[in-house]
């Protein structure tokens, strides 16, 4: 039976799926005491395509890279869930850190991971409500759109 959070998931028409695996040498995730800190996710959805591709402001629309964000998004708490099985396990949202894939003059990052920001914030309430970091730059795998880390403390 789907916890609380996925069943707020659920309501959005989001199911978690399989957690994507790393692509080169390093783990999905890591936990230290009740800190998981999970590796970056690019904006794959779940059959493995890119929700947007490029450079915002070159190509990709801010709408398109927020749901891009959002996917990033989904596949950490894919992520997290294979890591502690269960997302009511998770007792805050600490810190997300985002990769734009940016034009030099796009100026709008904050605004595109809002998708990721505020998917946490319907999830997990006032326990999704996080630190964050945004950050342009020159190229992300694959041409990915937007890139997501997180930082979650766990049960």
């Amino acid at each position: 039976m789907a916890g609380t959070v996925e069943q707020k998931l659920a309501e959005q028409g989001i199911k978690l799926h399989e957690a994507p695996t790393p692509v080169a040498n390093y783990v999905p995730f890591v936990r230290t005491g009740n800190l998981l800190f999970i590796s970056g996710q690019v904006c794959f959805d779940p059959a493995g395509k890119l929700i947007a591709k490029g450079k915002l402001g070159a190509g990709v629309s801010l709408e398109d890279g927020a749901a891009a964000a959002r996917g990033c998004a989904v596949n950490l708490l894919a992520q997290v869930k294979a890591a502690i099985g269960d997302l009511d396990k998770v007792t805050r949202v600490v810190r997300l850190g985002g990769f734009i894939n940016s034009a030099p003059d796009f100026l709008d990052g904050p605004k595109v991971l809002n998708g990721a920001s505020d998917l946490m914030v319907a999830a997990f309430g006032d326990k999704g409500r996080h630190a964050r970091t945004t950050v342009g730059v020159a190229s992300l795998p694959a041409d990915a759109a937007v890139e997501v880390e997180g930082v979650f403390e766990v049960a």
